[in-house]
């Protein structure tokens, strides 16, 4: 008889990637980081166990959209107050935050509880080429599929 494997979150090994987000579709790079993030992409996942590694991304503001998303989509949230509707249209999130955008993606793609959030933390994105993370040697991550 065989037991499953559960890793404890003292033992996980996580490493560094940094993706360079210039010419990627914001939704499926959003998928990418959030297995990353999760740790779906090595064998001893666990689901209610943080077992996911650190995740850079530079240049967020070169990420692109497909069709008529740029101009069409909403990036809509609420202040508490009536009537505090707010509503953004995605190119000027674009101009003003672009690395809300990624943000925001990969937000929704993870788990809407206490360890999705601490996932999301493992997430830094950066406007432009440059991120203070040398010091823990990140490894370049080419997205499954290319």
């Amino acid at each position: 008889m065989s037991t499953t494997y559960m890793a404890k979150p003292n033992t996980v090994e996580r490493k560094w990637y940094v993706i360079d987000a210039e010419g990627q579709r914001v939704g499926r790079l959003a998928t990418q980081i959030a297995v990353l993030l999760r740790g779906k992409h090595k064998p001893e996942f666990t689901p209610h166990v943080d077992t996911g590694d650190f995740v850079i991304v530079i240049n967020a503001e070169k990420v692109e959209f497909t069709g008529n998303k740029l101009q069409k989509k909403m990036y809509r949230h609420h202040t508490g107050y009536p009537g505090g509707l707010k509503e953004v249209r995605a190119v000027d999130m674009m101009k003003t935050h672009p690395s809300r955008v990624l943000y925001m993606a990969v937000k929704g793609m993870l788990p809407h509880n206490t360890l999705g959030r601490q996932q999301l933390t493992k997430f830094k994105v950066y406007v432009g080429p440059e991120h203070p993370h040398q010091a823990q040697q990140p490894i370049p991550w080419q997205p499954l599929g290319e």
